[in-house]
């Protein structure tokens, strides 16, 4: 869980300078030793401007953290700390309490998302062209009839596919046809991929518990929808990752996403 926002921040600043990266140079100007440093570092850029990028750096680690604070204090604190007063906590004291909000962020986003996938799922089960799998907690429809050859357990199928939040955004798709490993995915998609034909286009409907549950980087307990298309039922597998590149989206260990809250 990211409650080390300081550190996040210095990260931030020092990779502008990352991969080689040099500060600006000073203009080739003599600046007197007597000239004040705040003089100098105005003399070499706006610091109005930057002082205002600045703080939407800070904004944009604050929103990383998920907790939602209260900007007036924020800025109270910056300027008691400039005139020295003593802040409220101690910086692990504080530390402590960001971790302690974080995680019932997380225990109510866990609750909240269960119920709403267990909501859906109740209704969805009800329509006629719904068909159930895995206890109720797998459903699919079929939204275009396959005439080709059956995915078996094991297969390698070529697809095209787009990963969906119960509201539908969009969490991950492929941008072109790709090999999936039916032994290397998430048991839901899995179990709804399992018997369809080549041509065959269905939309499964995933639990959590058959999904990413509290792990990965979705929100917790997040019912996924994939709109996916069979294209061949068996294909060798061609493009596997490899170090350093985008996790794919689909395997069971890690999952594509914007939201880190763990």
């Amino acid at each position: 869980m990211r409650t080390l926002f300081s550190l996040a921040l210095c990260m931030t600043v020092v990779s502008l300078y990352a991969d080689g990266a040099e500060a600006p140079a000073v203009e080739s100007k003599q600046v007197e030793l007597t000239t004040p440093v705040t003089e100098v570092a105005e003399q070499v850029v706006d610091i109005r401007k930057v002082s205002e990028a600045f703080g939407h750096i800070l904004a944009k680690n604050l929103e990383t953290i998920g907790v939602k604070f209260d900007v007036a204090q924020i800025v109270k604190g910056f300027e008691d700390s400039m005139s020295g007063k003593e802040s409220p906590m101690t910086e692990i004291e504080c530390i402590q309490a960001i971790t302690a909000a974080q995680e019932f962020v997380f225990k109510q986003q866990c609750s909240e998302n269960l119920k709403r996938a267990e909501a859906f799922l109740a209704e969805n089960g009800k329509e006629a062209n719904v068909v159930a799998l895995e206890e109720g907690k797998v459903q699919y429809t079929i939204t275009a009839q396959g005439t080709g050859a059956t995915v078996d357990a094991h297969a390698s199928p070529l697809v095209k596919y787009a990963g969906k939040y119960l509201d539908g955004a969009v969490f991950g798709a492929s941008k072109e046809e790709e090999v999936v490993s039916l032994d290397e995915i998430i048991p839901g998609l899995r179990a709804g991929l399992i018997g369809m034909k080549e041509g065959e286009k269905r939309t499964i409907y995933i639990h959590p518990d058959l999904a990413y549950g509290t792990s990965g980087l979705l929100p917790p307990n997040s019912l996924l929808t994939f709109e996916i298309e069979v294209v061949k039922a068996s294909a060798p597998i061609v493009n596997e990752a490899k170090e350093g590149q985008e996790p794919h989206p689909l395997p069971t260990e890690v999952v594509e996403g914007k939201v880190d809250v763990r």
